[in-house]
């Protein structure tokens, strides 16, 4: 029998305060959604559905491919949510479970063990409930004198004494599949909200099916997250939960409170992270690599015995043995060689360099490819935007570049190439030459005895017995 995942996700989310849909809110740099579709992916079901509505082509855009999509043109509800996913999963024989797309830290274990005690239990519905020491803000799990569930009632209706109940529903539910969209279509719209809430499929259920419940021992697991303040919350746990793993496997965490590391980095074992670190995104740490203090590294590769110190690296490569920082910058599919120096205040865009290549401070290289032990002096810069198209600097092995050195691309800098300081180099370099290109140097003699004395000089000198101006009077004395 197959087993589906209804996600539903088509929430505004008015209280984030944002245009973007609640459920693509990132946490950790990535969007909400993924962190659920990733643990569906991750567990056995066999195929997904997810629910979309408000600005849902945002969804679209980061799950194509992975799942399928019904539409919620209106949001009239849970009920009304679930029930819009009968164009994907109508008529189909199977176990549905469903999840709700603004809670991100369920794992695929807890969605593997509640179908698996659906199926264990034989029940027709299987509610999944949490124990909270402060229940406030969830449905209340109702059962009857022997324990049988009654009815699940959301707190806005919850009589004083019911409001004393730590049993929460979570939202999650396991139902067979075409027993779901039965029952869904015979739920009556509220009269206080006007929605149709997916809670009532409980009691239009147990009296004539069998309705049991999954209990979740960790709460934090089905946290729903609708506004900032829990976005927080949730950020909490998942770094908690993420730095610990590392730990635990020989990564070594310098203040870990202030060290963020995203759900889908990888990190090899004797890395050093400092403090107020984050690594996001597809990045992969090497052994031996020292990141921090003050780094951010998304979509990096650092390999091995490499060290970044204050500076960024986004979607870029560093090779093994080099060092980066403080104050650097890489982006855009920067390719660091190995054994190389990036140093103060150094920018690497869109380029290549090869192994023992350094720029120890100020300079820029964009848009070049660059060979193996060069050298770029202070306020180098390859001069890649004409105003219009970037262009290509390519520079070969052996290569020196003095301080202050223009490269105007597009330009060829064979090997073993010396290029005077001060230069702009608008030529292609032939091998082994020397490029000099600025004007020649002119010395003025005397010329400090010309200058026209500052004011304060002016102000303190004695008056010039003349009816002229007393700064006309001192430049005709100069003359």
């Amino acid at each position: 029998m197959k087993r589906f995942a209804l996600i539903l996700a088509a929430g505004k989310g008015t209280r984030m305060k944002t245009e973007l849909p609640k459920c693509a809110f990132p946490i950790l740099r990535k969007p909400m959604i993924n962190y659920i579709v990733e643990s569906v992916e991750a567990s056995r079901i066999d195929e997904t559905a997810v629910v979309v509505g408000h600005q849902r082509e945002v969804l679209e855009d980061l799950l194509d491919g992975r799942v399928s999509f019904a539409y919620q043109d209106q949001q009239l509800g849970t009920g009304h949510a679930a029930l819009a996913a009968e164009s994907v999963l109508g008529g189909r024989e199977g176990t549905t479970i469903i999840l709700l797309g603004d809670m991100p830290l369920i794992d695929e274990t807890i969605i593997d063990k509640a179908i698996a005690s659906h199926e264990t239990f034989e029940n027709d519905l299987t509610i999944v409930t949490a124990n909270f020491e402060d229940p406030e803000g969830y449905g209340r799990i109702i059962r009857d004198k022997y324990g049988r569930v009654e009815a699940i009632v959301e707190e806005a209706d919850c009589t004083e004494n019911q409001r004393q109940i730590n049993e929460i529903n979570t939202g999650l539910y396991v139902v067979d599949n075409a027993l779901l969209f039965r029952t869904l279509r015979r739920i009556e719209k509220s009269e206080r909200k006007g929605e149709y809430y997916l809670t009532d499929i409980v009691e239009l259920l147990r009296d004539e099916h069998q309705v049991g419940t999954y209990a979740i021992r960790e709460a934090t697991k089905v946290m729903g997250v609708n506004d900032l303040y829990a976005i927080s919350i949730a950020e909490k746990y998942l770094r908690d939960e993420i730095n610990r793993r590392h730990m635990l496997n020989g990564v070594s965490m310098i203040n870990p409170e202030t060290i963020t590391v995203g759900h889908n980095v990888t990190i090899e074992g004797n890395v050093t992270i400092m403090p107020n670190t984050t690594i996001t995104g597809n990045s992969t740490i090497k052994e031996g690599a020292v990141l921090g203090p003050n780094t951010e590294v998304h979509n990096g590769v650092i390999h091995r015995d490499v060290t970044v110190r204050h500076s960024l690296v986004y979607d870029s490569i560093v090779n093994d043995r080099t060092t980066v920082g403080p104050f650097a910058h890489l982006r855009k599919n920067a390719n660091i060689g190995r054994d190389n120096r990036i140093g103060n205040f150094v920018e690497v865009k869109k380029s290549s360099t090869g192994a023992n290549t350094k720029a120890s401070h100020l300079a820029y290289i964009g848009d070049a490819e660059t060979g193996s032990r060069v050298n770029f002096g202070a306020g180098s810069i390859t001069v890649n935007y004409d105003g219009v198209e970037k262009h290509e600097t390519c520079i070969g092995d052996d290569v020196f570049i003095g301080c202050n050195t223009n490269l105007v691309a597009p330009l060829s800098v064979e090997d073993n190439v010396f290029i005077a300081a001060g230069s702009t180099v608008t030529d292609d370099v032939p091998q082994g030459a020397l490029a000099i290109a600025r004007n020649r140097q002119i010395n003025k003699a005397d010329y400090a005895r010309n200058l026209v004395k500052p004011k304060h000089n002016r102000a303190s000198a004695k008056p010039v017995d003349s009816k002229e101006p007393l700064a006309e009077a001192e430049w005709k004395s100069s003359k």
